[in-house]
């Protein structure tokens, strides 16, 4: 089903990402009473009674901008105005006409999308007073609204959709689509199409590459990447697919020491990172190859782990290093980040392109270890093959005694050991018999899970 693609526009802090949420119905996007939060284009999904259509957050449009961040900004803006159906150009009701305004509305007039006209922050004033001034932008009748408290805003949403299907009857379906239902898929087609896109949030320290990586694995310039830290705030969502396999691509914030976390944005990109880490099934960790490991890059990791999503680890701007950085930053690794021993490490150069495709392998290969079934009777095979190579030691006049195992879950996965005495294992006992799972089950890239469980005598409490 074809939906209409919805973009909002506008200059800094005219609340387009609070419009943004309102349509989507979520808190995807950050919201705070600041210009230049919003960076890079943002895609959710909309819906006005019966009608879907996807909408898009942009940052603040500066068309004139030659330099700095805020071009990178408009050639994303300008870019989501390319791809659209129907074009929100929001201005701000209280703060009234700005240059910046008419330097937008001259661009989008040259555009060939529908353009529809929104004075917001319009709540509590008269219609008339607070649309005169904006009829000289030459964009049509504006429209009086107010993101924050909806007044306006189905009317404006549903006079935009009513035009583009009365010009483009590809749209016309989409009046009906929700009384349209999916007919169920049949069980042999559910067995043999799992829905299995894979989550993939890239995360790590400020100004590590991490949207350039995302933008070379898309082959577009899909999310702003500046060579200053902070330029990503929020945590952008983009799927892809590539060799049969979907992703769903997470750009995330560079997460900092906590300690030079001051401002209340940065605290929020931190929740965002940290939340998008849980919501996804792999994780690749990446390193900059020109400064060395830091306490914060163990930190990242160590959440990853208690989060138990599978990872990668890839070390990025490999191709501006010489030999004797290379060998320092292996030993560097091997020190701090030997708890990531099971977790495949790519040298890569993102700028480049160099080693971003196999990076995307291992992930595959995490991600298939992550949700991997393992049979109660092969683990309990492995398990007894396990403990007659190394029986776990003895606690008192008793050896703890494994019984059967079987699978507790996924993602990470859990083995639940049966026995006696089992609380008597050490930790040494159990980093064992994970290396051992580990080997026996090809399970490379995902952190393991494993749970004792002693069997309890009924007559204990008996006289």
């Amino acid at each position: 089903m074809l939906k209409p693609i919805v973009s909002l526009v506008g200059r800094a802090n005219v609340g387009k990402s609070t419009l943004f949420n309102r349509l989507t119905r979520s808190r995807a996007a950050l919201v705070a009473d600041r210009p230049g939060l919003t960076r890079d284009r943002h895609y959710g999904e909309g819906r006005m009674g019966r009608r879907p259509f996807i909408v898009v957050d942009t940052g603040g449009f500066e068309p004139v901008a030659k330099t700095g961040i805020a071009y990178e900004m408009a050639r994303q803006t300008q870019q989501a105005i390319q791809e659209s159906d129907i074009v929100i150009f929001l201005v701000d009701g209280r703060a009234g006409l700005n240059a910046h305004d008419h330097e937008i509305a001259d661009l989008l007039r040259r555009s060939n999308c529908l353009v529809f006209l929104a004075v917001n922050k319009a709540e509590g004033m008269r219609y008339g007073t607070v649309t005169v001034e904006f009829h000289e932008l030459g964009l049509g009748e504006p429209y009086a609204i107010s993101a924050s408290h909806g007044d306006g805003v189905a009317y404006l949403i549903d006079h935009a959709l009513d035009q583009l299907t009365q010009q483009r009857p590809e749209f016309q379906d989409t009046t009906v689509a929700g009384l349209t239902q999916r007919t169920p898929p049949t069980a042999t087609e559910a067995e043999a199409e799992p829905d299995h896109r894979i989550k993939l949030a890239v995360v790590g320290r400020p100004n590590v590459g991490k949207s350039t990586l995302i933008n070379t694995w898309l082959g577009e310039e899909r999310l702003v990447a500046f060579d200053q830290p902070g330029t990503t705030r929020d945590a952008i969502e983009v799927e892809f697919e590539q060799g049969g396999a979907k992703y769903t691509l997470i750009d995330t914030a560079g997460l900092r020491r906590r300690g030079r976390v001051f401002e209340s944005i940065e605290k929020f990109s931190v929740v965002k990172t940290l939340q998008a880490i849980e919501a996804s099934n792999v994780a690749v960790l990446l390193l900059d190859a020109q400064t060395e490991i830091s306490e914060q890059d163990a930190h990242i990791a160590g959440f990853i782990l208690e989060t138990g999503r599978a990872l990668v680890v890839a070390i990025n701007k490999w191709d501006d290093i010489d030999d004797y950085q290379g060998e320092r930053i292996m030993r560097d690794f091997q020190r701090k980040l030997r708890f990531l021993s099971f977790a495949r490490m790519h040298k890569i150069s993102a700028l480049e392109g160099r080693g971003v495709s196999a990076v995307l392998r291992s992930v595959r290969r995490a991600h298939r270890a992550a949700f991997a079934k393992l049979s109660t009777p092969r683990l309990t095979r492995s398990l007894h093959a396990a403990a007659h190579e190394q029986p776990p030691a003895r606690k008192g006049a008793f050896r703890p005694k494994m019984r059967y195992a079987h699978q507790g879950g996924q993602n990470p996965p859990r083995i639940i050991i049966h026995g006696n005495a089992l609380d008597a294992i050490s930790d040494a006992y159990r980093r064992y018999l994970e290396s051992w799972f580990r080997d026996e089950f090809k399970l490379e890239g995902t952190p393991l899970r494993i749970e004792f469980k002693s069997s309890r005598n009924p007559y204990v409490d008996n006289k």
